[in-house]
This record gives C-alpha cells, structure tokens and sequence, in this order.
C-alpha cells in the first residue's frame, strides 16, 4: 500500500476565540502495511459536533485535548479496505473515532471515546453518524437518564434543531410529555421542528423574544429544560423553570468560541428559590449501555416515529470550514461531511 498516501488534516495551531480554517493544516503521508491484528479503513464520512470546539483548547477535560500536529479527532464511517483483524471483513462499513484523514490502519482497541465497530446491516453512514452516533446517544442518556423525563413533563429543548437537541426533543415526547417546546434560530428550523418533528411549539430566538415567548408557552412552568446553548438562554429560562424542577446541562455552545469565558449565569439564585435540579453529564459515562440506546433509536427511527435531519457537505478538503458551519448555525440536524463513496 506504499503507492497510496494518506490525506490527514492535522492541528496547526490553538483557536483564539472564533476556530478557524487556518488553525489546520492538511498533510499527505503512506499509508502504512496492515500488520497482524490490524485492519485499514478507507473514510467515507465525517461527524461534527460542537464538542469538538472543546477539544482543541489546552485546557483539562474528560479527554486530552487534541496535540499540535495530531489528526483532528472526530467520528467516522469507512469501509474496510483490507483486514488482517479477526472481527472485521474486507468491504465491511465500520464506525469509530479516526480522526479527519483519508485512510487508517488500526487495531480497532477501543478508547477513551470507543473503539472501531460494525455498522449494523441496513443502517446508513448517515444514520450511523446522526441519530444512531455520539449526538443521539447524548440525547438519549440526556433525556431519559439524567433528565429522568416523564409522562405529563412539559419540557423546553434549547439548540432544537442540532443533532443533539433534535433528538432530545423527540424523546421527551415519545416518552408522554404532556408538552416540547424547541427554541432554534431562524424560520427553516422551527418550521422543522414542529411539522417533521412534531414539537408542539418552536421559538425563533433570532426574531421573538425568548422571555415573553417562554411565559406563553409555560404559564405553569418548565417542568424539564434541556441546555444546549448556554448564555442568555439559560439565563432566561431559568426565570421560567418550575418549583423542584430539573436542569440538564448538555452544552454551552455560545460561549465556546469566546477568547474570554462570559460571567456565570445572571439568575443563579433561581436555582436555590425554585429549589431546582442542575446536573452536568458526559456521554462517555454511558458507553457501556449503549445498546440499549441504539435498540430504542433504531425502532423509533423504523417505525417512523423520530425524524432525523443531517446537513451533509461533500469534499474531504472542506473539513475545516465544515466545522465552522456549527458555530455559524448554518446546520439543520447533524452536520457531516461526506468525503468518498
């Protein structure tokens, strides 16, 4: 395999406030021989998700940030080119974490964020990626575990229409919320939500006041509250949370790109006067179970029961600006990038 190379997009630099293109360098190298244990893997898509904003600071987190000169960690699916690995068979599709490059060749070891795995049969590189990936499953522990969401819940889904929140707002009503309500910007994504997704109601806070939309929609208040975004949104949502009522905190995405972190929520002592529940949580805590996640997903996606949207963008040498389409808002459900066939 010394005649192919291997196109990788590697880390140049470290963000400074707002990432950008020229923070990554794209390099070609060979590809090494596949020895005993090994299988080499052709990628045809990648993932994208906010998190990875958070993974290019040199700063402690649950994983260790990405190295200056390292690929670009994100999730895959590829194609097994050859196999000298008993799990895996030439032409097989195979999900994992490898990275923005062309080709791999790895032992599929799981790691701090998983290991290499089998496609199921019928399953699509895009659903594989989007409600069946790390977004979904989020989602799903989000919602269900953390959340602990309930029949007669009304809940309110912040970033709605990304590939997290999305999905976290199907589950609330697939699991009898009495009420969902999404807040996404812009006319395309509402409208999304509620006619594909069937929310009962989508706030554009881009041209509505989310405050004043917030007391329409929960005169009683918001029993459950998903966050995805962080910020003034928080903010004003917790001026609208029921007493004893639940915070999951998923995300802040409009604070990721910020040179300087923003102050901390102005209404905090809402927290104690409502006697709420905040609580944080990883997907990595549940990768042991899930399984289960991906039986529930596959069965509501099958029965035509939870939509799922994903933004696919087609060139392997348009990873980096593909990235900023998340920080742009310029995605509607998962973002990808489809960089073969």
């Amino acid at each position: 395999m010394t005649e192919m190379t291997n196109g990788q997009w590697r880390l140049r630099s470290r963000p400074v406030g707002m990432v950008k293109e020229s923070d990554f360098e794209l390099v070609r190298e060979p590809i090494p021989e596949v020895g005993d244990g090994q299988v080499h893997v052709r990628n045809l898509y990648f993932a994208f998700e906010p998190a990875m904003r958070g993974w290019l600071d040199d700063v402690p987190s649950y994983i260790p940030p990405v190295g200056i000169g390292e690929v670009m960690r994100a999730s895959t699916v590829g194609e097994v080119v050859s196999s000298r690995h008993p799990g895996f068979t030439e032409g097989q599709l195979v999900s994992g974490m490898l990275g923005w490059q062309e080709h791999v060749v790895t032992d599929g070891a799981p790691g701090p964020m998983g290991g290499l795995n089998p496609v199921p049969d019928g399953v699509s590189p895009e659903l594989m990626l989007s409600a069946l990936g790390a977004t979904g499953l989020t989602a799903y522990y989000g919602m269900t575990d953390v959340g602990g969401v309930k029949e007669g819940d009304h809940v309110l889904v912040s970033g709605a229409a990304g590939a997290t929140g999305s999905v976290a707002a199907q589950i609330a009503r697939l699991h009898g919320a009495a009420k969902v309500v999404g807040i996404a910007g812009g006319p395309r994504k509402c409208a999304w939500l509620t006619e594909e997704a069937g929310l009962d109601a989508a706030i554009d806070y881009k041209s509505e006041n989310l405050l004043d939309r917030l007391s329409e929609e929960f005169p009683d208040g918001i029993s459950l509250f998903f966050d995805n975004v962080g910020g003034p949104v928080l903010d004003d949502a917790l001026l609208r949370m029921a007493w004893f009522s639940r915070v999951v905190l998923c995300g802040g995405i409009s604070a990721y790109n910020e040179e300087e972190l923003p102050p901390g929520p102005r209404n905090y002592m809402q927290i104690v006067i409502r006697r709420l529940t905040v609580k944080g949580f990883i997907l990595i805590d549940y990768l042991a179970q899930a399984q289960k996640a991906i039986g529930d997903i596959s069965g509501w996606v099958a029965e035509g029961k939870l939509a799922h949207a994903e933004d696919v963008q087609v060139g392997f040498e348009k990873a980096p600006q593909t990235l900023l389409r998340l920080f742009e808002g310029k995605n509607l459900g998962k973002q990808l990038l489809k960089i073969a066939d």
